[in-house]
């Protein structure tokens, strides 16, 4: 295909070290562990000996923007990452994690709050999810996105993807980066993230939402949103058309709603008709941990979409990414997609 420039699409989001734990004992014990260690910013693995314990670079924008480098492969940075961390050994890794996705990532370093923590347990079938987010929460866009040097390559993007985890940190940051999208006919994509943004974050999320081309979220999500908005319909299709037909301010592009259902259809709004994907068949017994599917979703499509792939193509690629990631551990990946 045609070759891609470099910092062609950009993310921003908080930042964690994931610690992922296999517990053989019970997962309410594990979870009070789990959040007693992130509370306390103890090592998990002075805590709980008798686990296996694995550490990954975490956050949802990150997650998904190394996905999408991941599945782009050539040429590297194609992908640009803002976030936050603290300045202590973990910070170190994910600076060090990022560079070895090949993702062009600029952190914001502060030393008052160290680097967030989360930390999932996957006992059998379960999966729990605890965070502290620390220094994730300390962005400050003065000092970060606003120098020259940082928002030059915000300005050198043509596709803009932000998680609603990040309307909790710097919703400032959001509309700036959402503004510039919407003046320059860009596309910017939001995800929802989680029930509670629609909940408890419903002014930051509906201020932005004019601004967004393309929204995210899962059939949760999608059901909280509507029940907040007053729609009065659990239908997802409906829900999707509602949503797309909120206020936008560049009317140069219709807005695509994406909604993932786990092993369900995915329901996408395609022009004006609302329509159902399918996704990968797979084997229960072939799922690790469905904590990142999301993520890689998202990660697929933005890697189609920087290409100017057709939506169909961009949900295919967000089906096959998902569909890899839930066969392992963390939000991790095989050295090469294949994905054709």
């Amino acid at each position: 295909g045609p070759k891609i420039d470099l910092n062609q699409l950009f993310g921003q989001g908080t930042m964690q070290r994931k610690l992922v734990l296999f517990q053989p004992f019970d997962c309410l014990i594990s979870y009070i562990l789990m959040f007693v260690c992130v509370c306390s910013h103890c090592r998990f693995d002075e805590i709980v000996k008798k686990s296996k314990v694995e550490y990954h670079a975490g956050g949802s924008s990150q997650n998904s923007v190394k996905i999408a480098q991941w599945m782009i492969q050539e040429p590297h940075k194609v992908a640009t990452f803002f976030g936050c961390i603290g300045t202590d050994h973990f910070g170190e890794i994910l600076k060090q994690k990022a560079a070895e996705a090949h993702v062009n990532a600029h952190y914001y370093e502060q030393s008052q709050e160290p680097t967030g923590t989360c930390a999932a347990c996957i006992t059998g079938d379960n999966r729990s999810l605890v965070a502290n987010l620390a220094a994730a929460n300390c962005y400050n866009k003065e000092k970060h996105l606003d120098v020259d040097r940082n928002w030059s390559l915000v300005e050198k993007a043509r596709v803009y993807y932000i998680a609603g985890f990040f309307l909790t940190v710097s919703p400032e940051s959001i509309f700036k980066v959402a503004k510039h999208a919407s003046d320059n006919n860009k596309i910017f994509g939001l995800n929802i993230s989680a029930p509670f943004i629609s909940q408890f974050f419903k002014e930051p999320l509906m201020k932005v939402m004019p601004y967004v081309d393309i929204i995210f979220g899962n059939e949760t999500e999608a059901a909280t949103f509507a029940k907040e908005q007053g729609f009065e319909t659990e239908d997802i299709a409906e829900i999707a058309r509602r949503v797309q037909s909120l206020p936008k301010v560049n009317k140069n592009r219709q807005r695509i709603v994406v909604f993932t259902q786990g092993r369900e259809d995915t329901v996408a709004t395609v022009g004006d008709k609302v329509k159902m994907f399918p996704v990968l068949d797979i084997d229960q017994n072939d799922i690790v941990d469905t904590n990142g599917a999301g993520d890689a979703f998202v990660g697929g499509f933005l890697s189609e979409l920087v290409q100017e792939k057709p939506l169909q193509e961009c949900i295919r690629a967000g089906h096959y990414a998902a569909n890899v990631i839930i066969r392992r551990v963390g939000c991790t990946f095989p050295e090469k997609p294949d994905f054709h």
